[in-house]
């Protein structure tokens, strides 16, 4: 038990990169952190992290060893939520990442936690590229294919980008009846926070891509402002279809331009292979696959990959 809980304070101490920070989040001191480490190191006969009066870093050393506690605590995990399971609902912390977009799933979410409430969701909201067994990530929520063979993937669901705007707006500026029309319009983008580029509309005419340099108005790196501008009447903009459902039932957003607008895409749930899966990242995906992305008659239903 020792030498796991020395095993639990290194792993701590190489996710926050602090030893200060590890005792707060263990309720021991920095030097009983300090000390666990370094008995660690003289029984494996090698330095696992570099240390400076600021801050600490993994060796390569260190690495190799963070990645094997991080098996071990997987199978032991697994051992007891395979326990668990026979004893009450799926419960622990859930370490999830999840899009920039992902605050756009928040009802979803929230309602899980409802149906799970001794599930404790961890969430990281980011476009960046992670990698899920070094950043640590229970699971991870994407667009695009999984192509580590140390991942598990699950497709959750389908979406379209459409474009739309306000009843106002096309009532002071005209709708669009196909896309070059747009060069006169007011045109709200995304803009992609990583590379600071524009999301390319997908305009196509008889399934060729229509290369248009629209007009810039305003531009976001998230989704929700520019729904927002485009339900108070500053123009039109392109988004994913499930993140403007509620608008376009309720009529404060019109979809302009449909027949033009070819695009699809679907989102994934990605997540390190393990033979015993834990029943609250069971639960999550399973939750997900169901009321994220509700198959719609008009859109046909994605397989799904396991």
């Amino acid at each position: 038990m020792d030498s796991l809980n020395a095993l639990r304070i290194f792993s701590s101490a190489a996710e926050f990169r602090s030893f200060t920070e590890t005792a707060q989040r263990l309720g021991i001191s920095p030097s009983a952190v300090g000390k666990a480490v370094a008995r660690l190191e003289a029984r494996v006969g090698v330095r696992l992290f570099h240390r400076s009066t600021r801050s600490i870093t993994l060796t390569q050393e260190g690495q190799q060893f963070l990645d094997g506690c991080r098996r071990i605590f997987s199978e032991i995990d697994a051992l007891e939520s395979g326990f668990a399971q026979s004893r009450g609902a799926p419960s622990g912390r859930l370490r999830v990442s999840l899009p920039m977009i992902g605050m756009l799933m928040m009802p979803t979410l929230s309602a899980f936690m409802r149906s799970f409430p001794e599930i404790e969701l961890d969430m990281n909201f980011s476009d960046y590229l992670v990698d899920v067994v070094n950043d640590g990530f229970d699971v991870v929520v994407r667009t695009g294919e999984a192509t580590d063979s140390r991942l598990v993937a699950r497709t959750l669901g389908a979406y379209r980008l459409q474009l739309v705007g306000a009843s106002v707006y096309f009532d002071q500026a005209g709708t669009p009846d196909e896309p070059s029309d747009l060069l006169g319009h007011a045109c709200l983008h995304h803009r992609y926070p990583t590379s600071g580029k524009l999301q390319r509309w997908p305009l196509m005419n008889a399934g060729t891509p229509l290369d248009l340099t629209l007009p810039v108005t305003a531009s976001s790196s998230t989704v929700e402002p520019l729904i927002a501008l485009a339900e108070a009447g500053m123009g039109i903009t392109c988004v994913p279809d499930f993140a403007i459902r509620r608008q376009v039932l309720d009529g404060s957003l019109s979809v302009v331009l449909d027949r033009y607008t070819e695009h699809s895409g679907v989102f994934r749930a990605v997540w390190p292979y393990s033979p015993y899966p834990s029943p609250k990242l069971r639960v999550f995906v399973d939750f997900l696959a169901k009321n994220l992305l509700p198959i719609r008659a008009d859109r046909p239903n994605p397989s799904v990959a396991t």
